[in-house]
């Protein structure tokens, strides 16, 4: 492990750092998976598995990492994920997110379940932002949801489908939370642990409130603390969507339309089938079914079979500039960063998160120039090595 008093260099730095900050039930909230992790592991090692072809003497004076996506130009392909609880590992850790965002020129996807509402990011500028939504059986709440999201500037929307059912993460069970959300009153080891890191306690605990999920606190009144929205949540999600639901998603979001949380090219054909504008080849982070695919093993024959119809994005895994590469060149418009960002605010806060992605784009231009491709476009699967895997 690094020096955590050297400046951070890499996700895994400010990782360190976030784990040094956080009581130990959030970062295991945040940095957990479902059941023993082989799928959370699998999405970072498959990238190492991949091996860049390099090759040398090409004009590379000029590079260019920018790309355009629905619409709207990117300075590199990588937009933040969604986060749910992010402003619990930081004070209003999604404002944070959105201002550097912003800063950077990317996307910042906002969670139904972040602590922040639409609103309130949405005044830190102009800027279009991206939200996310989990279907719920209260379709009147999903519209209104949806309505206060387009008032306040969204134009593309991201459909998480792989939560019918939460996933069980046996971190969280361990430290008193059960499932997603949980008993968060309860934490077995809780104050013992917030009194253990005074700097989280203070900025966060106090001056971070309030500690309520901002875009539903109006269909739960008498919520005050995470906790109280859990039963709530947890009886909301809608485990009968299918497929034909979009066509009554679309009735109500005119916006770009992306559907996260596929793994199989039969999937990803019904959501072009659905009319959506771009997919997410996701397993959700690790954090749902154990043992299924990485998204960087899957996404290669996604992207074969459904690139030419709609964008293809993925997540998961992703930790540095040498995975966007990775990522692009097996056939990923752009990738989605999770908890790369909330590490890095929750170590350091915006300037943290601005760092981390100086540092994404700084070794995206070294793999870029190192294998011939001087924009986004010549980064083609003819930059990875294929004579040789792992």
């Amino acid at each position: 492990m690094p020096s955590l008093r050297l400046a951070p260099a890499s996700t895994s730095d400010f990782r360190d750092l976030a784990e040094k900050r956080l009581p130990r039930q959030l970062f295991d909230y945040v940095d957990g998976g479902a059941y023993s992790e082989n799928t959370l592991r699998a999405n970072v090692e498959d990238f190492q598995t991949l091996r860049l072809r390099q090759q040398v003497m090409r004009d590379v004076s000029k590079l260019d990492t920018s790309v355009e996506l629905f619409g709207r130009p990117m300075t590199m392909p990588v937009a933040l994920a969604p986060i749910g609880l992010g402003g619990m590992m930081a004070r209003r850790a999604e404002v944070q997110a959105k201002r550097a965002a912003d800063a950077a020129g990317l996307p910042f996807c906002l969670s139904t379940v972040a602590l922040c509402p639409v609103d309130e990011v949405a005044a830190i500028s102009s800027t279009p932002f991206w939200f996310q939504l989990y279907m719920l059986r209260d379709r009147g709440a999903v519209t209104e949801i949806l309505e206060r999201a387009k008032a306040a500037g969204v134009k593309t929307l991201v459909f998480t489908v792989d939560v019918a059912i939460l996933g069980t993460r046996y971190r969280d069970i361990r430290n008193g939370l059960s499932g997603d959300i949980g008993r968060w009153a309860k934490l077995r080891s809780g104050p013992l642990s917030y009194l253990l890191h005074p700097d989280w306690t203070y900025d966060v605990g106090v001056k971070g409130k309030p500690h309520t999920f901002g875009n539903l606190e109006r269909y739960v009144p008498d919520a005050r603390t995470p906790a109280d929205f859990a039963a709530w949540i947890t009886n909301q999600i809608d485990a009968s969507v299918t497929w034909k639901d979009i066509e009554w998603l679309r009735s109500v979001w005119e916006g770009d339309l992306v559907i996260k949380g596929v793994l199989t090219p039969e999937d990803a054909a019904e959501a072009v089938q659905a009319g959506a504008d771009g997919i997410v080849v996701s397993n959700h982070g690790g954090r749902q079914l154990d043992g299924v695919s990485s998204s960087i093993e899957a996404l290669p024959r996604i992207a074969v079979a459904v690139g030419d119809k709609t964008a293809v994005l993925m997540d998961g895994g992703v930790r540095s500039g040498l995975d966007v590469v990775k990522a692009v060149a097996s056939g990923a418009k752009a990738v989605l960063i999770g908890r790369p960002w909330i590490y890095a605010v929750a170590a350091r806060g915006e300037q943290g998160l601005l760092a981390l992605l100086r540092n994404f784009e700084n070794e995206m231009k070294v793999a870029m120039s190192l294998t011939g491709a001087r924009t986004i476009g010549e980064i083609t699967g003819d930059i990875l090595d294929t004579a040789r895997k792992g």
